[in-house]
């Protein structure tokens, strides 16, 4: 555009500046609509921030999620090791209890103090191996005994022996279902001449038990005599024929022996090892077993009458037990004999 006097008329830009007032007007009005466009970006970016749209601090690769089909049958679980406790391989002597038992029953003649002392009621005989079923003790057999002291395996924690003297039927009819109630192991130390006598249990019987694979036979002499005062054949007769009579029945080796009534002597000592027993238990009180003195191992008596205390303490401080990882698998509620790993 010209003015009348031919100069060109300023522009929109020139007339905003033309003057030191205007000039700041016009910037205070940049300046406020600077403000408002940064006041709104930052609530626009305050808003979209809660539902997912803030801008990332860092990038990542996109990963796939995980789904589960409602159809889909749930993966089976894998055994996994488990932690038992037990007695390592090694050690020459152990604390291990071997309980001596004989009648389990109520004394039928409240005059006879020996019977009743020798008689453990069915009622109490439950309730002990109760207890040692609640505080882990684990009643083994000599077999075992045998395989840990010649390095093959090792014991589990608080092992237990529970012996039985003289092949009464209460132990078949009374003790013995309360052991397989438990699957507690035991071991039946057999008189074959007496066997089918009253109070006595048959041949058929003492075969059922050993074939239970719970309870091992051993031998307790043919007639239980004293040994200590037997003559030197006799002695013989008597291991070596109850040995061969238990064997010739079960089909299986007998190696276990016990004294009558606890009477050994160094003679009597080497003539059970020399008829093929590895183990004798005595009446000697005691719960150390070393395998050098494996023909004379001690035991606990239970008497009848002894409360439980009595009981528990008698048995004794229960030998150290180690940590051992060792993988399982899932058994049947109910486990046969040959599934029972003590």
């Amino acid at each position: 555009m010209t003015t009348p006097q031919g100069r060109s008329a300023p522009s929109a830009g020139q007339r905003l500046f033309a003057t030191p007032a205007h000039g700041l007007q016009a910037a205070l009005v940049v300046l406020c609509v600077a403000l408002t466009v940064l006041v709104a970006g930052a609530i626009v970016s305050w808003w979209l921030a809660p539902v997912g749209y803030a801008r990332p601090t860092s990038i990542t690769s996109p990963q796939a999620v995980p789904t589960t089909s409602p159809t889909t049958p749930p993966t089976t679980v894998k055994p996994s090791p488990t932690t038992v406790l037990v007695i390592p391989l090694g050690r020459r002597a152990i604390r291990v209890p071997i309980l001596e038992y004989h009648y389990i029953r109520v004394n039928p003649n409240p005059r006879d103090q020996l019977g009743f002392n020798l008689s453990v009621t069915p009622t109490n005989f439950s309730a002990q191996m109760d207890w040692l079923a609640s505080h882990g003790y684990h009643p083994i057999t000599f077999d075992n005994l045998r395989a840990y002291f010649e390095g093959k395996a090792p014991l589990p924690a608080r092992p237990v022996v529970l012996t039985f003297d003289d092949g009464y039927l209460d132990f078949f009819t009374t003790a013995f279902p309360i052991l397989q109630a438990h699957r507690f192991k035991a071991v039946s130390y057999i008189v074959p001449g007496f066997l089918g006598g009253p109070r006595y249990m048959t041949p058929a019987e003492v075969t059922h038990l050993h074939r239970s694979g719970l309870v091992e036979i051993g031998s307790h002499t043919v007639d239980h005599v004293n040994l200590t005062t037997s003559s030197p054949a006799n002695r013989s007769f008597e291991l070596d024929a109850s040995k061969k009579m238990l064997e010739g029945l079960l089909r299986h080796p007998v190696l276990d022996f016990c004294y009558p009534s606890g009477d050994f002597n160094a003679a009597v000592v080497a003539a059970v090892g020399h008829a093929g027993y590895v183990t004798a238990t005595t009446e000697l009180p005691g719960i150390e077993l070393a395998w050098s003195a494996r023909l004379i191992w001690p035991r606990v008596r239970v008497s009848g009458g002894e409360t439980l205390q009595m009981f528990v303490a008698n048995l004794g401080q229960p030998e150290p037990s180690i940590l051992h990882s060792a993988p399982t698998s899932p058994t049947p509620s109910a486990p046969g004999p040959s599934q029972i790993r003590f």
